[in-house]
């Protein structure tokens, strides 16, 4: 993973991974042709770093090398660092939204509860047993 992290922090190398994202397939003469501020050399230098951290995969079609993205590490990177982090974050956000809903509606103020349930609904929503935990802690109050 440290060599997908190395890979990633590089502006030029992401634009590399952006420029197959809109076109995978490309030769280093088509990808040379979208940076022209860089020398080939440049460019194929950008491409083994990718190639090392296994987010460029290659394939010869004659003479032709051509490289595509592979996605695989960067969802690795996501499930291993960034879902791990954001899971807390969006449970409390959930929590929040069914604590002012349900506040809400004890107020009697219906239509401003089932505008906060819609927007809760766009927040990836806990699970039943974390529902639950919810309701228990709501139920015993501060």
């Amino acid at each position: 993973m440290e060599l997908v992290f190395k890979a990633l922090a590089d502006n030029t190398r992401r634009a590399l991974l952006d420029a197959l994202v809109e076109h995978d397939g490309q030769s280093v003469v088509a990808l040379c042709e979208q940076f022209p501020e860089m020398t080939r050399f440049g460019v194929m230098k950008h491409l083994a770093v990718l190639e090392a951290a296994n987010l460029v995969t290659t394939q010869r079609l004659g003479r032709k090398k051509l490289h595509f993205l592979n996605p695989v590490p960067i969802q690795q990177v996501a499930d291993r660092w960034i879902s791990k982090y954001a899971q807390p974050f969006t449970r409390s956000l959930a929590y929040a939204h069914e604590a002012r809903t349900r506040a809400l509606r004890a107020l009697g103020r219906e239509k401003e509860a089932m505008t906060e349930w819609a927007v809760a609904k766009a927040v990836p929503v806990a699970d039943d047993e974390d529902r639950e935990t919810l309701e228990r802690e709501l139920a015993e109050g501060p």
